[in-house]
């Protein structure tokens, strides 16, 4: 008998070994599915829920993957020789319930289980976005979710540009931009979208040359328009997150009443000085509900209360610390990973280098977010300052 035999042998009297059938039980009671074929392998098929992790990274991936090493798991390969030698590693690093799928995917095929072919990346998209793919929390089928997504982004200036910037290199499939302002030199200490070249541009057409030129795969589309009532809708429809960058509190409302009203996520950020504020606000989260940003401040300031960003100012690296939280946290619910801040403001105070975070309730008498409320209608509020 070869020494490969020999080995074989005695793996099969330590590893457990199961059918596909009883393998797939196991998954619906909570087990483990482990697919540890080759990417092109795996292209032809794999179970539902299945962890494609590949034998050549699976001891590098496995324990961010499941950390409890108590949890069942089922390695799977194509005809059950490379699963019985993964189960045998996975042993040694000490997961203690441990099977082999019998015949692997070929069988579980051939009896007729059911499997899905993953969306797959052509070339270019595994060299660019190759530091996801080796993350288990996003690998190859979150990318394709993000390039599936679309985001739109309230504001082209100071917090709309930082998270563009990221979103476009993480691949988020479609980009959006909400503004009807010009490119300004005074907007170029904080709006890295823009350039001394683009001066008196639309501020959404040099976001999107400036997108364009990072990642080609993403489109942008452009809304060279002010936000109101009558457009909202029909700008948000279509949408997976909102991310609003404005600085002036009637956008804010609007934001907050049309993604409550359409029950999309409204990723939520504000800079003042030296301090700013990131947020997520989701009533329709389905693990908790959140508040809306009517039920953290149900009416505007008064005028003399909201100094404009001129009057305030803002200094000009805080945006990009505020923005790249918001780029951050409409990514995890892109890819559904993750604890959001929803029902949680996150406080920056950059003077004292300093993160705090308060918790938020839903206000159960909200107009707009309480169960059962219908819904009041917008309100158009004087501005209070322009966006940017």
């Amino acid at each position: 008998m070869k020494a490969k035999d020999r080995e074989l042998v005695a793996l099969r009297a330590r590893i457990a070994e199961i059918s596909p059938t009883e393998a797939q039980r196991l998954q619906q009671q909570g087990a483990v599915l482990i697919d540890v074929r080759e990417a092109d392998e795996i292209a032809q098929g794999s179970p539902p829920g299945a962890l494609r992790l590949g034998r050549g990274f699976l001891e590098l991936r496995v324990e961010d993957a499941i950390p409890d090493f108590d949890q069942p798991v089922v390695l799977m390969c194509n005809g059950g020789t490379r699963s019985l030698f993964a189960a045998d590693s996975l042993a040694r690093m000490g997961y203690s319930t441990l099977f082999s799928m019998m015949g692997g995917f070929s069988r579980w095929k051939a009896e007729g289980l059911p499997f899905e072919q993953p969306s797959q990346l052509d070339g270019l998209a595994r060299q660019r976005y190759a530091r996801h793919l080796t993350i288990p929390e996003v690998g190859e089928e979150g990318q394709a979710k993000l390039m599936a997504s679309k985001v739109l982004l309230i504001g082209a200036g100071g917090l709309g540009s930082p998270a563009a910037f990221y979103l476009a290199a993480a691949g988020v499939g479609t980009l959006g931009f909400v503004d009807d302002d010009v490119v300004d030199r005074s907007n170029l200490q904080r709006q890295i979208l823009h350039s001394e070249a683009k001066l008196g541009m639309p501020k959404v057409r040099s976001a999107r040359q400036t997108i364009e030129a990072l990642n080609p795969a993403v489109k942008v589309d452009t809304y060279e328009t002010r936000l109101s009532s009558a457009n909202v809708e029909e700008i948000f429809a279509g949408y997976d997150v909102v991310v609003d960058g404005s600085d002036n509190f009637p956008t804010r409302y609007l934001v907050n009443d049309a993604c409550v009203k359409l029950g999309i996520p409204n990723v939520h950020g504000s800079v003042y000085r030296f301090e700013g504020q990131a947020s997520v606000f989701w009533p329709g989260y389905a693990k908790r509900r959140g508040p809306c940003y009517r039920c953290l401040y149900p009416e505007p300031p008064p005028a003399e209360f909201a100094p404009s960003c001129m009057e305030a100012g803002v200094l000009g690296v805080l945006p990009g610390v505020i923005g790249l939280l918001e780029a951050v946290e409409t990514l995890k619910l892109l890819l559904g990973v993750g604890d959001p801040l929803v029902g949680r403001l996150l406080c920056y105070d950059a003077l004292k280098a300093e993160f705090r975070e308060l918790e938020l309730q839903p206000n159960s008498d909200c107009p707009y977010c309480a169960p059962g409320r219908a819904f009041p209608g917008y309100i158009d509020y004087e501005q209070f300052c322009h966006a940017g």
